[in-house]
């Protein structure tokens, strides 16, 4: 890529929503939209409450299908000079697979994000994260249908997200991406009701940022592929940070609610910083932490 800059899933549609504010070319690398096997319809609102620091979101998925997909949204993806990796999910191991053996037909996409956080009906609705034998299996499943860069998207929900971790590197993944949302809970105090309609969601934002970063410090340690650092990013300096402990790239997400143009910002501050430190090359900052 470009540069370590990537959006993350779920938070910048399928790109072409947010073409008017800023230019696409220089984000490193865009990750569309979950795709699924059928088209979703995600679930009941609401769906979304904002909290302190962050967000809680229960969004469900909503998509419109892979072949949805291929139709309605490729053809603007495609006059894209960026790296394009399409955020993948299924409700079983075979379903990931089925789904990127029909991408792989697509010139234009550069790679694919397993999203391994959603539910595996065959296993009792557990994520697929949540077991290093699934997590290892589906990987392995998706790599017999594709020769380009699998990106596994672990949950941090879990005892040990460096055991998760191997276990997607021994399925063949060629990185992770972590961390996503942590489970949260919020109450409307006036109607004493969850302000989700599925009581629990995801918590994202600034109130994430350093629980996400030590996850990520953990799976630096555990594996030797690279990690794309995720969580309550929203200027350049909470980026350098995921850089230091040892992530490769990072995404941006809950940031592009706030302000659509946070990633041309955070390109330029991540410029600045590199001039005036005298810097050739961000990579010279990746793993610097002082133990």
């Amino acid at each position: 890529m470009i540069n370590p800059i990537m959006v993350a899933s779920g938070t910048f549609g399928y790109a072409e929503e947010f073409e008017s504010f800023v230019n696409l070319n220089k984000i490193g690398g865009i990750i569309t939209k979950t795709v699924t096997l059928e088209s979703r319809p995600g679930n009941p609102p609401p769906r979304i409450a904002e909290t302190s620091s962050g967000m809680l979101n229960s969004i469900g998925l909503p998509n419109v299908g892979v072949e949805g997909f291929i139709r309605l949204k490729m053809p603007f993806l495609k006059k894209l000079k960026t790296h394009v990796f399409v955020n993948v999910a299924g409700k079983t191991t075979e379903q990931f697979s089925q789904v990127v053996e029909r991408l792989d037909q697509l010139e234009t996409v550069s790679g694919y994000e397993l999203n391994f956080s959603c539910p595996n009906v065959k296993e009792g609705g557990l994520s697929f994260s949540s077991d290093p034998n699934t997590a290892e299996r589906a990987t392995q499943l998706v790599r017999k249908v594709t020769q380009k860069p699998i990106i596994a998207k672990l949950t941090p929900n879990v005892t040990s997200i460096g055991q998760i971790g191997k276990a997607v590197e021994n399925g063949g993944a060629d990185a992770v991406s972590a961390v996503n949302t942590f489970v949260g809970l919020a109450i409307d105090t006036q109607t004493f009701r969850p302000k989700l309609a599925t009581i629990t969601g995801g918590l994202s934002g600034p109130a994430i940022k350093p629980i996400a970063l030590a996850k990520v410090y953990e799976l630096v340690k555990s594996i030797s592929i690279p990690v794309i650092g995720i969580g309550g990013i929203f200027s350049f300096n909470d980026a350098l940070e995921y850089l230091i402990v040892g992530a490769t790239a990072f995404q941006i997400g809950t940031a592009n609610f706030v302000n659509p143009r946070v990633t041309e910002q955070i390109l330029n501050d991540m410029l600045l910083y590199c001039e005036n430190h005298n810097i050739n090359h961000i990579e010279e900052v990746i793993g610097s932490i002082k133990i």
